[in-house]
């Protein structure tokens, strides 16, 4: 497995942990992330990573800033990305499990180091479930790609 990490620089101490955390498990890591506390704009950062993970580069993609939001939201203005920003393992499971993510955020100035790394890895260890999940993914597709949604979808 090979996954892109991304950081601002709110996250450079918990980057490096979760990037040891991944690599320890055997995954391997791309990070385009920062490696210094100057301030940097965390819309390039959750724009690189996306962009990997739309062009089938890496499998998935962690990102983090101060509280995930943000470079979560630059991420999921790439076609093709599900990023959710989690700040709990069980949030970070179902959002793969129904909803197929393909990025995974959180924030430095949120958790710590160790429910980070949870997180992560209940992220890493679900997988999607299909079936109504999948209907409910097309729909987000289809949203992002006409910028509509059939009236028969409602209900």
């Amino acid at each position: 497995m090979k996954l892109a990490i991304g950081n601002d620089h709110s996250a450079v101490e918990i980057k490096q942990a979760i990037k040891a955390h991944l690599e320890a498990k055997g995954i391997e890591v791309v990070d385009v992330g920062v490696c210094t506390t100057e301030s940097c704009n965390y819309p390039v950062l959750g724009y690189k990573v996306a962009r990997l993970v739309a062009d089938g580069a890496v499998d998935g993609g962690v990102l983090i800033c101060g509280t995930g939001v943000g470079i979560s939201l630059a991420a999921n203005k790439v076609k093709g990305i599900r990023a959710c920003v989690c700040s709990d393992p069980y949030t970070a499971r179902l959002s793969k499990m129904h909803n197929n993510t393909n990025i995974i955020a959180f924030g430095a100035r949120v958790v710590g180091v160790e429910t980070a790394k949870m997180i992560v890895d209940e992220w890493l260890d679900a997988r999607f479930e299909g079936g109504r999940h999948q209907t409910r993914v097309d729909m987000l597709t289809e949203i992002e790609q006409t910028q509509d949604l059939q009236a028969a979808h409602e209900g």
